[in-house]
């Protein structure tokens, strides 16, 4: 008998959860159309809305336009639902933003700040928060809660950040961060909140490996919702894989690890939108330089799909600009493919802005909506 009433608690909450994405994903509706979308009865549906409605979760924004019978009343996500809070940490800057539960963008900013593992620094980048939901209008009460992307192995279960090369720092407990702040703070690893913000609001994807090519390069797997993490939550750290044997020094002390090929910094130590604009206008050293990067681009981008078989999302600051230079990798790639794919299976990355502090808020609203 309880056992039985557990399984249809968890079914009402499933129902529940299911209708509140989909009112997530796909704006104003009607209950009608959530009960043929997901296959519940109509009841069943509007029982669930009202409770929603109740909850301040859902609310009804006048009638939609008619089919031919009785108009259907519309629903929408509140604005007053909650929002969340993404704060990228990189060795310069912070990047804020606040995105709706529907996961819609409401503002971003990148602000100069370099990192010191010191009180004055979190302080500060408290300080720029309250700032900036100040500057959004948000009330304090909305916000459900900070999702925070580190450069660095993030380890969960010990809640910690374990080691991070490029900040200088080690065996950091979360709580010695998340003790400046006045909302729940969720870590990720930067790599891995990109990866979310690629995934997460896509249909169509299932499984993918990506590749983020900033002033440090890093790699998540993502696979059918979740990240997969590894057994020191070190899973998609291909920036440290070898590419040259006793190639460059990387910054974290070995040498020709992929990092020190491939980083943003290597085709520019200013603003990578100038090396861009060279390279669009033909310029010969830039030309020169994207042929050498995109050559051990593609090593690593062919050695990475040979072991995990899924696309390859370039994604970071130079992802960024990839859109219109995708070719130039995959045909390197293809040139190296057994299999003679055709280098189809690259891509350039859907966000183009702030993706870590982004697929960060994500996380935030994530876990917000498996309670629902």
């Amino acid at each position: 008998m309880d056992k039985k009433k557990i399984t249809n608690m968890e079914v009402k909450k499933k129902n529940r959860n299911d209708v509140f994405r989909y009112l997530c994903r796909h704006g104003t509706v009607s209950n009608p159309d959530i009960s043929y979308a997901l296959k519940l009865s109509l009841p069943t549906t509007t029982q669930i809305t009202k409770e929603l409605i109740e909850k301040g979760l859902v609310e009804e924004k006048g009638e939609l336009q008619s089919t031919g019978g009785r108009r259907a009343k519309a629903l929408a996500v509140s604005d007053n639902a909650g929002k969340a809070v993404g704060l990228d940490i990189t060795k310069n800057h912070i990047s804020l933003v606040l995105t709706q539960l529907t996961g819609r963008i409401l503002r971003y900013e990148r602000i100069f700040l370099p990192f010191a593992s010191e009180d004055c620094y979190y302080q500060e980048v408290n300080q720029k928060l309250e700032d900036f939901l100040k500057e959004c209008g948000c009330e304090r009460e909305h916000v459900l809660g900070i999702g925070i992307s580190f450069p660095g192995i993030i380890d969960l279960k010990e809640a910690l950040v374990a080691d991070s090369h490029i900040l200088g720092v080690s065996y950091l407990p979360f709580s010695s961060i998340s003790r400046y702040f006045a909302w729940p703070c969720h870590f990720l690893n930067d790599a891995n909140a990109g990866a979310y913000a690629e995934g997460i609001q896509s249909e169509s994807i299932e499984r993918f490996f990506y590749l983020s090519l900033s002033n440090t390069v890093g790699g998540a797997v993502y696979s059918n919702g979740r990240l997969e993490q590894g057994e020191n939550y070190r899973c998609g750290e291909v920036g440290h894989m070898t590419i040259v044997p006793d190639g460059k020094v990387c910054y974290c002390g070995k040498y020709g690890c992929l990092d020190a090929y491939c980083s943003a910094k290597c085709l520019s130590d200013g603003k990578l939108e100038d090396f861009f604009r060279r390279l669009k206008e033909g310029e010969a050293e830039a030309a020169r330089l994207w042929d050498k990067y995109t050559s051990y681009l593609a090593i690593a981008v062919n050695n990475i799909h040979m072991v995990l078989d899924c696309d390859i999302v370039l994604g970071g600051y130079v992802g960024s600009y990839m859109g219109e230079y995708i070719q130039d990798v995959r045909e390197k790639v293809s040139e190296r493919n057994t299999f003679g794919e055709g280098g189809s299976f690259v891509r350039s990355c859907s966000h183009k802005t702030g993706a870590a502090a982004l697929g960060a808020s994500l996380k935030v609203i994530e876990l917000f909506m498996e309670q629902v």
